[in-house]
């Protein structure tokens, strides 16, 4: 398991302490835990429709770690809540 990997190679970062709960509770069906864990196994599970091959699906698989890793270090902070600030209408910075 990713915790196994965590703990056998000695990694300690408040980003991979999350990402094991995101995979945790995604692999435990504990989509309650967190709530990124439906949205890591939806993935995970897309890919495994997709990959035929094993090595293909866990080099596929990698990408996916990599970015939940990326949003569990940089980007938990971050919105995509529209409208952005400062715009007063729908049309608000497109050129006219």
């Amino acid at each position: 398991t990713f915790d196994t990997v965590i703990e056998e190679f000695g990694l300690k970062s408040e980003a991979l302490d999350r990402l094991a709960t995101i995979i945790r509770a995604a692999d435990t069906a504990s989509l309650d835990l967190v709530p990124q864990a439906a949205g890591f196994l939806a993935a995970s599970l897309g890919l495994s429709r997709m990959f035929r091959d094993d090595l293909e699906q866990l080099e596929a698989g990698m990408l996916l770690y990599d970015a939940f890793f990326r949003w569990c270090r940089d980007a938990t902070e971050e919105t995509h809540n529209w409208p952005a600030a400062g715009a007063v209408s729908l049309g608000a910075g497109k050129p006219s």
